[in-house]
């Protein structure tokens, strides 16, 4: 069964299936996502803020604890290319 990926302040959303990253389910909303490493998750420019379904993504891993502290990046949000949907979410960017 699909969930719902919500994305602010726009208020687009869509249906995707579980286990999809939050970039790819930016990507398919046709939101503009910085990830200029190829989604490997070593940049940190697809950081994004979970305003609601956080406990509906999956937990973040070593390596992505690892790269948000070198890009310095801000400990509540989450790499979209690292973040793997299990229910619906709300999220949210600087850049769309």
């Amino acid at each position: 069964m699909d969930v719902e990926v919500r994305f602010q302040p726009s208020g687009r959303s869509l249906r995707v299936a579980p286990g999809t990253t939050l970039l790819e389910a930016a990507q398919s909303a046709g939101l503009p996502m910085a990830s200029a490493c190829g989604a490997h998750g070593v940049c940190g420019r697809c950081s994004v803020e979970l305003l609601g379904g956080a406990r509906n993504v999956s937990a973040q891993t070593p390596a992505e604890a690892r790269v948000m502290r070198a890009n310095r990046v801000a400990a509540d949000r989450r790499l979209a290319c690292h973040a793997h949907v299990a229910g619906p979410v709300e999220m949210t960017a600087s850049y769309w």
